[in-house]
């Protein structure tokens, strides 16, 4: 059931169409290292077998889990005898992130002196995984998961090679479904569907019976976690509760920790909500407390109602702002000595060098506000936290402004 050319690949015209990038480097006669990225499933093998198939290379494939450097030694060697003989080896490294560094450097001097063409595979992000040297020497290329019309059109080739599954049309979508995005995983499914003996179709019950569901895509070590607490905490503070849910409830089906859900629903409460809703702060330890009190399943709605309450909330990252313009300031000026008359004086010493003298008791003031410097002289008044007109920051800054007006009139008189 695998393509025999790279025009039979399904699921990657951006790479393998009329337009795609390897297309255009074949046609130009322009092929070189390439990394593969993308997830299981979506054809990085076969793309790299069928490639060396089309410029005839050698075509010599390896495991990172169970190669080591004196494999690849004997690769090489390989290669450069292949390559006095006129023939080009094209080298398929899967699961290419499990090298460290040292082995991915012996890649360099192969790769420079043309021994061979690299195609690594890997469902990590490059960027992370591999070393600038060996990216500089090799084109990352993106495969994209499989979507639901692709793994339809590897189904009706499947079928072809197989026979029609003895599927009811909605248990045929759901197989398309259990397969989330996987080729491979669509293809394991068909070959024991087929080996079915029965007359009837299946349901969609007793296709998961017989199937049992697959657990999805998600690797707490890939960018799968990564990607999609990115995707709830930008939902969050995109005020999107629909989009949030979803999102939260991806994560709970791939196993995800649900207490790490709760500390990040902390985090969004404080960097995006902040003083606008200060009550977000407690809804969202007060929900990680409850799963930790309840467990699941029952814990994970307390963690869908601080989903939605943070979601909803008026948001504001004016305190995140103000905290990392202080602290900039707090790296920048140094050790600057507090204005004397905020300091207190517990030995004689100290009030006869002048701490302490001349603060006034903020509540024995008119308003319970003096107006007085807190800053270093040598730095004056500064204005760090600027509160938006959102939530209950609205009456912060309202608050914010008469105190400055009434500063004006301790300080200046006017």
């Amino acid at each position: 059931m695998r393509p025999a050319a790279l025009s039979e690949v399904i699921g990657q015209d951006h790479l393998v169409g009329e337009e795609g990038a390897l297309t255009r480097a074949l046609e130009t006669g322009s092929l070189g290292s390439m990394i593969f990225w993308g997830p299981p499933g979506t054809g990085k093998t076969t793309i790299a077998r069928l490639l060396a198939d089309h410029v005839d290379m050698h075509f010599e494939q390896v495991s990172a889990i169970f190669s080591g450097v004196a494999d690849l030694k004997k690769i090489f060697d390989a290669a450069r005898m292949r390559r006095t003989n006129g023939r080009q080896t094209l080298l398929f490294v899967d699961e290419i992130h499990r090298f460290n560094r040292s082995q991915q450097d012996s890649f360099l001097p192969v790769l420079e002196d043309g021994t061979i063409v690299l195609v690594g595979a890997t469902t990590e992000n490059p960027s992370f995984e591999l070393n600038a040297a060996l990216l500089s020497r090799a084109r990352v290329l993106t495969l994209n998961r499989h979507c639901d019309e692709s793994l339809h059109a590897l189904l009706e080739r499947a079928e072809r090679e197989v026979g029609a599954l003895p599927l009811e049309p909605d248990a045929r979508s759901m197989l398309v479904s259990m397969a989330d995005g996987d080729g491979r995983a669509l293809l394991s499914y068909v070959e024991e569907v087929a080996r079915l003996s029965t007359q009837s179709p299946l349901s969609q019950e007793e296709l998961r019976s017989f199937l049992q569901r697959r657990a999805p895509i998600y690797d707490k070590s890939q960018d799968g976690h990564y990607n999609l607490i990115s995707a709830l905490h930008k939902s969050v503070r995109g005020s999107d509760p629909d989009a949030a849910l979803y999102y939260l409830c991806r994560m709970f089906d791939a196993g995800e920790d649900p207490l790490y859900i709760g500390r990040r629903l902390v985090r969004m409460a404080v960097e995006d909500i902040g003083n606008a809703d200060p009550q977000a702060l407690s809804v969202t330890l007060a929900a990680k407390d409850a799963y930790d009190y309840l467990g699941s399943p029952e814990g994970e709605l307390a963690l869908a109602q601080a989903c939605v309450y943070v979601a909803t909330a008026p948001k504001s990252n004016a305190v995140d702002k103000a905290f990392k313009a202080a602290s900039a300031a707090a790296k920048r000026h140094g050790s600057l000595m507090p204005p004397k008359h905020i300091l207190n004086a517990p030995t004689k010493l100290m009030g006869e060098e002048g701490y302490g003298e001349g603060y006034r008791y903020d509540h024995d003031e008119d308003e319970a506000f003096s107006g007085q410097n807190y800053f270093p002289d040598e730095m004056g008044r500064q204005t760090y936290y600027t509160p938006v007109e959102r939530g209950f920051e609205r009456d912060i800054k309202k608050r914010l402004a008469y105190w400055e007006r009434l500063r004006k009139v301790r300080n200046d008189g006017s």
